[in-house]
C-alpha cells in the first residue's frame, strides 16, 4: 500500500469535461506531426543548398519570424491555462481574493462602503444569517459594512447659499454634524448621561431646548428624551466595545428669511449586551432625520453660534413599546419581551429608502 496520503478533493475543485476535452484538443494540435512525403522532399532540398551556401535568408526563416512563433507558441500554452483558470474559478469564485464579482453575501464583503451619496431605491441586501458575538456584534447585520461613527457623518462640500455665505453654510453643517455626533455617539450619552453639550448647541430662542431638559429630567409619554438622544440605562446594558455603526446623508439649501436650511438623515447601530453576565449580543437600530436651520443674526432675533431645530423624526428598532422612562431597552433573544405588545407594522430597520415621517405605534422588526 503506497504511504502517499490521499488527496483532499474538498479543496480542490474538479475541472468540467468539457475544459479538459479543450485541453486535450490544444496539445494535439500543438503536438508535432510525421511530415508528408513532400514536406521531407522540400527540406532535403533546402539542406542540400544551404550546405552549397545557396540558401539565402528569407523572411519565413529569419530571426524575426522564429521569434513570433516562439512568442506564439507561448501564448497559446498560457491560453490553455488561462482556460483551465478560468474554469476552476467559474466552479469557486470564492477562490479569488475580495468579492470581485459582487457575488457574496453582504456579510462576507468586508471592505467599508463608500458614503451614501443620494437617497436608496430599496433596503440593504439581507446578509447571511450569523449570531453576533462579543467579538463580532455586527455579524449577520448589513452595517458590518458601515462606516464606524463619527467617520460616517461626512459634511458636503460647502458654497454660498440663498445670501448666505460659504462661512455661513460651513458653520451650519458643522454644528449638524457636531449634534449628530454628541446626541448620538458621544459615550457618555450613550451611557444615560445628560447630554450638556449637544443641549448647548441648540438655538436658545426656541422651546426644543427647554422639552429637552424637562424630558431628560422628567421623561414621560409626552416628553421623550430618545426624540433626540441615543440613551441606554447603564445598570441594564452596556454597548460592546466602542464602535456604533453609521450612515446616512447630509444636505443644504436656502432657507426662508436668509437661514441656511441643513437636512440630516442618518441611522445608527448600537451592539449591546446585558450588564448580568449573560454575553448575547442585541442590536438597536435608530434612525434619526432632522432639519435645522441656521438663521441670520444681523436680520432676526437669534443667537450667534446656534443651531435651530425645524421638525425631528426618529425610527427606533428593537426597543421595548410603551416604555417611557428616557432609555432604549433593547430586546435579547435569551430573554422574555418587556414593555407593551408591538402595534404597528412590520418594519426594516435598515432601510433607509423609507419615509419614517408618517410612521404609526410601535412595531416589530424583520431584522436586527
Amino acid at each position: 500500500m503506497s504511504d502517499k496520503p490521499a488527496e483532499d478533493s474538498s479543496s480542490t475543485p474538479e475541472v468540467p469535461d468539457d475544459v479538459w476535452e479543450q485541453f486535450a484538443r490544444a496539445n494535439e494540435q500543438a503536438a508535432p506531426k510525421e511530415p508528408s512525403a513532400r514536406a521531407r522532399m522540400v527540406t532535403e532540398r533546402l539542406r542540400q543548398q544551404e550546405a552549397r551556401g545557396e540558401l539565402p535568408e528569407g523572411w519565413r526563416t529569419g530571426p524575426a519570424r522564429q521569434g513570433r512563433k516562439r512568442g506564439r507558441g507561448v501564448w497559446t500554452a498560457l491560453g490553455v491555462l488561462l482556460a483551465v483558470a478560468v474554469a476552476v474559478v467559474a466552479i469557486k469564485p470564492s477562490l479569488l481574493p475580495g468579492d470581485p464579482f459582487g457575488s457574496g453575501s453582504a456579510d462576507e464583503a468586508t471592505e467599508t462602503l463608500p458614503a451614501e451619496t443620494a437617497a436608496p431605491t430599496g433596503p440593504p441586501a439581507s446578509a447571511a444569517p450569523r449570531t453576533p458575538t462579543l467579538d463580532d456584534p455586527f455579524a449577520g447585520s448589513p452595517a458590518k459594512r458601515w462606516a464606524d461613527g463619527e467617520a460616517g457623518i461626512v459634511v458636503p462640500e460647502a458654497k454660498a447659499v440663498g445670501g448666505r455665505s460659504k462661512a455661513d453654510v460651513t458653520r451650519a453643517l458643522e454644528l449638524t454634524r457636531k449634534l449628530l455626533i454628541d446626541a448620538n455617539l458621544d459615550p457618555a450619552t450613550l451611557r444615560g448621561e445628560r447630554p450638556e453639550t449637544a443641549l448647548d448647541l441648540l438655538e436658545p430662542q426656541q422651546n426644543v431646548p427647554g422639552f429637552l431638559k424637562k424630558a431628560l429630567s422628567e421623561p414621560d409619554k409626552d416628553h421623550d428624551p430618545l426624540v433626540m438622544f441615543s440613551r441606554f440605562d447603564p445598570d441594564e446594558v452596556r454597548l460592546v466595545g466602542d464602535v456604533v455603526k453609521t450612515r446616512g446623508r447630509m444636505t443644504f439649501k436656502a432657507g426662508e428669511g436668509a437661514a441656511v436650511a441643513v437636512h440630516a438623515d442618518y441611522t445608527f447601530v448600537y451592539p449591546v449586551v446585558r450588564t448580568d453576565g449573560t454575553t448575547d449580543v442585541a442590536r438597536t437600530i435608530v434612525r434619526r432625520v432632522l432639519d435645522l436651520e441656521l438663521s441670520d443674526p444681523a436680520k432676526y432675533r437669534v443667537t450667534p453660534g446656534k443651531i435651530g431645530v425645524v421638525k425631528y423624526d426618529q425610527d427606533i428598532g428593537n426597543s421595548a413599546c410603551d416604555v417611557y422612562d428616557g432609555f432604549l431597552h433593547p430586546h435579547f433573544p435569551s430573554a422574555e419581551p418587556t414593555g407593551a405588545a408591538p402595534t404597528g407594522p412590520t418594519t426594516d430597520p435598515y432601510d433607509r429608502s423609507r419615509d419614517i415621517s408618517d410612521d404609526k405605534g410601535c412595531g416589530t422588526v424583520s431584522r436586527t
